[in-house]
This record gives C-alpha cells, sequence and structure tokens, in this order.
C-alpha cells in the first residue's frame, strides 16, 4: 500500500509539473500575465485558508519571520510567477520546463555563492556541467527562432533564481513552517496586489477572455497550486529527498510531449543530445542529498 502511495504522489508531481507550462501557456493566449497570475493565487487561497482552518494550521509565521513571510508574497509568488507567464508569451513551455528543472542547481549555486555553503565534489561537477549545457541549448534555441525569445528566457532565468533565493533563505533561517502556512496568505497577498497592478496597467476586458484561458488559470489556481504542491510536500515525507527531487528529471519530458502533440513544436535533435547531459548534472546534484542528510534540500 505504501509504495502504491509514493507512485501515486510521484505521478500526480509529475503529471501537475509537467502540464502546468502547457496550461500557462493557454491562459496568457487571451488573458494579460499580471491578471492571469493575480486570478490564480486569488483562486488558490481561499482554499488554502480553509485547509488551514480545518487543519488547525497558522496561517502567519512565528514571530521574527513575518516580514520573510512578506518577502516570500513578493519575491517566491508575486514577481516570479508573473514573469513565467510574461516568459511564455516567448519562450516554449517546453525549453521553459527544462529551464525551471535546474531548480535544484540554481538553489546549490545561491546557496554556495550567497550563503558560502560547502558544496561536495559531485555536486560541483553537476552544476558546471547544468549550467553549461543549459546555457548552451538556450544559445542553440535564441539562434534557430525568434530572437526575441531573450525575453522570455530572461524572464524565465529570473523566476528560476529567484525561487532559489527563497528556498536557499528558508534553508538558512531554518524556516520550518507548513506547506499550508507557506502558501496561504502569500498567495492572498499576491492575487490581491497582481490584480490591482493588472487594473491600472494591463485594463483587462473579461469578455475578451476564451473559456479555454480561464479553464486553465483555473487548473492553475487550484490543481497545480494546491493539489501539485501538497502531493510534493507528501512525497518528501514518504521517500528521501533524492528519490523526490527525481520529479525535475521528468516533468519536463511531460511538458515537452505536450507541447509536441498540442502545438506541434517539436525540441531540434542538437537540442536533445544536450538535454542528456544535462540531466545528468542535475541527477549529480541529487546524488549527495541522500548520502549527506543534512545537507538535504527541501524544494
Amino acid at each position: 500500500m505504501n509504495k502504491l502511495i509514493i507512485i501515486t504522489l510521484f505521478s500526480l508531481v509529475s503529471i501537475t509539473w509537467g502540464t502546468t507550462w502547457i496550461a500557462m501557456k493557454i491562459a496568457i493566449e487571451t488573458i494579460p500575465p499580471f491578471f492571469a497570475t493575480g486570478m490564480r493565487f486569488l483562486i488558490a487561497s481561499p482554499l488554502l485558508i480553509i485547509l488551514a482552518y480545518y487543519t488547525k494550521t497558522p496561517l502567519l509565521f512565528p514571530y521574527g519571520k513575518r516580514l520573510f513571510q512578506l518577502m516570500i508574497a513578493i519575491f517566491y509568488f508575486s514577481i516570479p510567477f508573473t514573469l513565467m507567464l510574461y516568459g511564455g508569451i516567448y519562450v516554449s513551455s517546453s525549453i521553459a520546463s527544462i529551464i525551471f528543472a535546474n531548480m535544484p542547481v540554481a538553489v546549490l549555486t545561491v546557496s554556495f555563492l550567497y550563503f558560502k555553503k560547502k558544496l561536495f565534489f559531485t555536486q560541483k561537477i553537476g552544476v558546471i556541467i547544468s549550467l553549461i549545457t543549459l546555457f548552451i541549448v538556450l544559445f542553440i534555441e535564441l539562434e534557430s527562432n525568434c530572437f526575441l525569445q531573450w525575453k522570455g528566457i530572461l524572464a524565465l532565468l529570473f523566476a528560476l533564481f529567484s525561487h532559489a533565493m527563497i528556498y536557499a533563505e528558508c534553508q538558512n533561517k531554518c524556516c520550518n513552517v507548513s506547506v499550508i502556512t507557506f502558501n496561504a496568505l502569500p498567495s492572498l497577498f499576491s492575487g490581491i496586489l497582481l490584480s490591482t497592478i493588472s487594473w491600472f496597467l494591463e485594463n483587462p476586458h473579461i469578455d475578451t477572455f476564451s473559456h479555454k484561458s480561464i479553464l486553465a488559470v483555473i487548473y492553475l489556481g487550484d490543481f497545480s497550486g494546491i493539489f501539485g504542491i501538497l502531493a510534493y510536500f507528501y512525497l518528501q515525507q514518504k521517500v528521501s529527498a533524492f528519490y523526490a527531487s527525481t520529479v525535475f528529471l521528468i516533468f519536463p519530458l511531460i511538458a515537452g510531449f505536450l507541447e509536441s502533440y498540442i502545438y506541434k513544436n517539436t525540441i531540434l535533435l542538437c537540442e536533445i543530445w544536450f538535454i542528456i547531459p544535462l540531466i545528468i548534472g542535475i541527477f549529480l546534484t541529487l546524488i549527495p542529498v541522500q548520502h549527506f542528510q543534512k545537507y538535504k534540500i527541501n524544494d
């Protein structure tokens, strides 16, 4: 039974994270990025707050860490998720998912450069391999497609390292709060903030939104924004961080397959060859997590 639960959780996380990028692409077909992101969080936050109430989970961080909760709302939710949708205007879903598959690499890089955290030899090799091959893949993508993609790539890279900074800061502050506490109020604050910004900057017209885009935002808010996060949290409780983090190697494959099926986009053969060492590099950054638990990454 336990194995079945683990397989179910792993499959749910992989499918959720793999389909998120396609849902973002569909959402911004007719809905502006700020408004789509704001609505995504406004849809998710009430359910998270209700869940917190019934599980008697505190909504606020402990005293002394509530300013950090505000930072999470801005630098984990508001800015990065808006940049993800903005980046999706210019970048394919498969490339966006490949960029975010490097989250373990980005967290290690931030921890090493900003917090002076010690890295093991295999982690250093994995970081070097991953970053070099990622930038090669992105360069090939820029050369083979519209050069305006650099805007989307920069937006996604900024979102990636903004998330990585918050993850690393959580480790540094030993911020062991519930996943519900981490998401509930920051989601509500971000939803209100981004919706207000959208009202003045984007002037959204609901009558122009397609049913497909509206359903995509609902999917991002409820299914991806809640069930995906909770499934990954419970997966981490069932298996080691090493096995849980291997989901970062799986969801880009799902995103690439869906994009190929829906939009008839294909990844270039030369990019596929470079994705292989990219996956190897990410895998190397995860291996020590299994053997040296005190350096565990809680993504």
